[in-house]
């Protein structure tokens, strides 16, 4: 997935990865924005974003999207269904290994917090145990999810 770096004082970050459990390769991924909530910075520091994510594995290494808005769903589209997450992945999941309603990232009480979704594959911050759907785990600056 990518890097989750919120922009208070100093931008913290938060690393995301594609892994879907311990010891399987990345995929390579490309976020690209849908909408107002996820922008590409290419570097650039997005005035109304308070969190950044960030590409860090594969051919689109250091792609980074600003995070504005309290939740930022992530997933795959799937328009027949109605799925518009803030985060797609559609396009660059070749494998399928990410849900449509992946995982949430919420902004609360300054605070960053994790969520899966029930997602499939399962939602990990920094490799380690799988992340229990419907629970919100605390993210910290360069955490890899």
């Amino acid at each position: 997935m990518s890097d989750f770096h919120p922009q208070v004082p100093e931008t913290p970050s938060f690393q995301s990865s594609n892994v879907t459990s311990i010891g399987n390769p990345p995929i390579a991924e490309v976020l690209q924005p849908e909408d107002e909530t996820i922008q590409k910075s290419d570097n650039k520091e997005v005035k109304d974003a308070f969190a950044t994510l960030i590409i860090e594995r594969g051919h689109s290494a250091g792609f980074e999207f600003a995070l504005s808005s309290d939740e930022s769903n992530i997933g795959r589209w799937d328009a027949d269904n109605g799925i518009f997450p803030d985060v797609d992945l559609d396009a660059h999941d070749v494998e399928a290994k990410v849900s449509r309603r992946h995982a949430r990232i919420i902004r609360q009480n300054g605070k960053f917090l994790m969520e899966d979704l029930g997602s499939t594959n399962g939602t990990f911050i920094n490799r380690g145990r799988r992340l229990i759907p419907g629970n919100s785990n605390v993210l910290n600056d360069g955490d890899e999810i």
